[in-house]
């Protein structure tokens, strides 16, 4: 299981402005939700799509995309 979840230090709207909002909203239950855990194949699909979109890579170095991944279990350590 993946974890994605919105990268708040990402300070850029490129990416949200240019379609990656309505991506995160097709994928996510809720308006409001900053994080939805998903099976691992079903988040590398969305990722796929996600970096295709103009401004995923425009954040700083702490902070390079707008969505982080990881595993689910890595937020229980």
């Amino acid at each position: 299981m993946t974890r994605l979840s919105v990268d708040f230090e990402h300070s850029p709207r490129t990416w949200w402005e240019n379609g990656g909002q309505a991506l995160w909203d097709g994928i996510s239950d809720d308006f409001d939700e900053n994080a939805i855990v998903l099976d691992d194949t079903l988040a590398e699909s969305w990722l796929a799509q996600a970096r295709k979109i103009a401004g995923w890579d425009a954040g700083p170095e702490y902070a390079p995309h707008p969505i982080h991944a990881a595993p689910a279990d890595e937020d229980l350590e």
